[in-house]
């Protein structure tokens, strides 16, 4: 509940609208009660012959009557009290007592009904069909009104549930961006879609429920009890016996309907998981014929779903039954004591007194009215209460991600070297994942500027890890990874990252043109600058010749489906050559191309990284051509450093991989 408070927090900042919310949910609850109200003069002036001016002289005169009944019973009583001692005494003064308090009652109702007779006898018709037309005019003119403010009602509240929702998109979107990398392995990107998308719309249900119905329903349940308590306040208490028992029953409802929620919305993450493998996988499946499994999956996954779902609508119905059955025991309780005491003109009930007058017909009927009326909003917030449970338990999980410390985080007072830089050094670095394994034990190492460095090593000896270090993406257990003697977690990251481009074995070009995708890194760059980055990345010939709109052209819906390998590729090189970088970092991106392509990165790579620091992860002997010097990563430590005459001569692992062939001709 405390992270949805935040979310109230955040609605707040509307205030005029919340304002608006209020008010239209004021009126539209006061017109309820005043349309079911209306049944009285029906009943009690109406259905009887008579009009306003008409009924309001006679209570004047009942009034006057009872009144001065009441003053003889209290002059007699009074005299009695006199002559009497001890218990009798007692009894006499309880009796004067409680005439006392019944003459104030009638006398207070005659005053304020004397002082708008004259306003009545002037404005009210004098026949009682004119009256009953007066009447459902009201009735009609209010429902009007209410339907108005009732509509205004709901854009309000529409209105602040959707600037909130896009409000908590904005930042839980902005948050994500600044995850640790491996939080997107640990949560998987499916997750976070599932909490982007279906927790936030359960979180602005919920906060739509609750500006909405929330306020609006107990509102008109309580100005119908407040009706039903001016009629007779004593019997709406006899009644009102059974709402502890309603409290106790939705409190344990609540708690059950959120925890469904929370199990349901996991369910769903998981199920968004599921499709995204089968779908980002499809060529996989469908090489491997797998189809069959895939459908298993899937059956397995939305059999739990369904199972889940079904357990929250079992949730949902027991507590709008549980609501109806407690309010149909509230009115036949009321229907029973109210009509015992109109039916044999009582004023009290199994001993205590209910009223100090036998009640009315047009009276009784308006209290069971009021109390229909308040048990109709009660029977909706039994419907909308889960909707709130919803998304309750949907912020708690929402606020999980926004709430996620990061381990990589600016520093108060951020240090900046000078561009371009002298040396990237690594100083006895170490680093283990979250939950891993220990990558990198103690690693010294030194790329001067204007030097290339090629990083090779068998799988998991850490090499891609040093860029993601470089890079800043995770800082070092241990150690210091310094720019010019400048720890990079004293460097704001943006200047850091400003000054690197990374090209990665996986190309990751967006739904948009060619033209922008190359933009991509460098958003301010003119059509003229795109071009010239691409002719250096050898991409605006096949750009030109083979695509159908040029620079213009669409790459479609998963990035590029339209290219082969090498093709994105130098996408990708003229995109970090747009960027201008003081490092250009290859990680693995020449590995899965054909020898073509390969050649004219090569090309590309010679002449832009001239007087610019590079550094390579690779595993093809011809890349390595390309580098000053090369570093052989073994187990997490440098294992050893050098130019490639030198290592294929002393390193067995820099050996295997050249191979004989390369040996030679190197």
């Amino acid at each position: 509940m405390k992270n949805f408070g935040r979310v109230l927090a955040m609605a707040a900042r509307r205030r005029w609208a919340l304002a608006g919310i209020l008010a239209t949910s004021l009126m539209v609850a006061l017109l309820w009660g005043a349309n079911i109200g209306a049944i009285y003069p029906i009943v009690e002036v109406v259905f009887e012959g008579k009009s306003f001016p008409a009924y309001a002289a006679e209570k004047i005169a009942e009034a006057d009557k009872n009144v001065a009944d009441l003053d003889v019973e209290i002059l007699d009583l009074d005299q009695q009290i006199i002559a009497a001692s001890g218990d009798a005494k007692n009894r006499l003064q309880v009796q004067r007592e409680s005439r006392a308090v019944k003459r104030k009652a009638i006398s207070d109702g005659v005053y304020y009904l004397s002082m708008a007779k004259p306003t009545i006898d002037r404005f009210a018709p004098t026949g009682p069909y004119q009256t009953l037309l007066l009447v459902m005019g009201f009735l009609v003119i209010g429902t009007m009104v209410k339907l108005t403010a009732l509509s205004i009602n709901l854009m309000l509240v529409q209105f602040v549930s959707e600037k909130t929702s896009l409000e908590m998109r904005a930042g839980f979107f902005r948050k994500a961006l600044h995850l640790d990398l491996d939080s997107f392995g640990e949560n998987g990107s499916a997750d976070l879609t599932a909490r982007l998308t279906n927790d936030i719309s359960n979180v602005t249900a919920g906060l739509t429920v609750l500006l909405g119905r929330v306020i609006r329903e107990p509102l008109k349940m309580a100005v119908c009890v407040c009706g039903a308590l001016y009629v007779c306040p004593r019997l709406l208490l006899l009644v009102m016996v059974v709402t502890p028992l309603v409290a106790l029953v939705m409190n344990y409802l609540s708690k059950a309907i959120r925890r469904a929620s929370r199990k349901l919305m996991e369910e769903m993450s998981q199920l968004y998981g599921m499709l995204n493998d089968s779908f980002a996988g499809i060529r996989v499946v469908k090489a491997f014929t797998t189809q069959g499994f895939e459908r298993a999956r899937f059956n397995t996954a939305t059999q739990s779903l369904y199972r889940k779902s079904m357990k929250m609508a079992f949730y949902n119905t027991l507590a709008r039954s549980s609501s109806e059955l407690l309010g149909i025991c509230t009115v036949t309780l009321a229907i029973l004591a109210g009509g015992y005491l109109v039916v044999n003109q009582e004023t009290h009930l199994l001993g205590i007194r209910m009223s100090n007058v036998p009640l009315s017909v047009g009276e009784v009927l308006t209290f069971f009215a009021m109390l229909i009326g308040a048990s109709d909003p009660a029977r909706k917030l039994s419907d909308v209460w889960s909707g709130l449970q919803r998304g309750i338990a949907a912020t708690d999980r929402v606020y999980a991600i926004m709430d996620k410390e990061v381990r990589v985080k600016e520093p108060a007072s951020p240090l900046s070297p000078a561009r371009p830089h002298g040396a990237i050094t690594f100083e006895n670095v170490a680093y283990q994942y979250p939950s891993g394994p220990i990558v990198l034990r103690g690693v010294d190492l030194t790329i001067r500027h204007g030097e290339t460095i090629a990083v090779v090593g068998p799988n998991g000896s850490g090499k891609s890890t040093i860029v993601n270090l470089l890079c800043r993406f995770d800082d070092p257990q241990s150690g210091t990874v310094s720019m010019d003697g400048v720890p990079l977690n004293q460097m704001r990251t943006r200047d850091l990252r400003k000054r690197i481009a990374l090209v990665t074995q996986r190309t990751v070009l967006f739904d948009d043109t060619i033209e922008n995708n190359i933009r991509y890194g460098c958003p301010g760059a003119d059509a003229h600058a795109v071009v010239r980055a691409a002719k250096m990345a050898f991409a605006d010939d096949f750009i030109h010749r083979k695509m159908p709109d040029g620079y213009q052209t669409m790459l479609g819906t998963g990035g590029g489906m339209r290219l082969s390998g090498g093709q994105m590729q130098r996408i990708a090189l003229a995109r970090a050559f747009l960027r201008d970088p003081d490092i250009l970092i290859l990680d693995e991106a020449t590995s899965q191309i054909d020898l073509e392509s390969e050649q004219l990165i090569h090309q590309a790579l010679a002449k832009f990284l001239v007087d610019r620091t590079g550094v390579m992860i690779t595993h093809r002997p011809t890349t390595l051509a390309v580098a000053d010097r090369i570093v052989v990563i073994e187990a997490g430590v440098v294992s050893d450093v050098g130019q490639h005459k030198d290592l294929v001569e002393r390193n067995r692992f820099y050996q295997s991989l050249c191979g004989s062939e390369f040996r030679k001709t190197a």
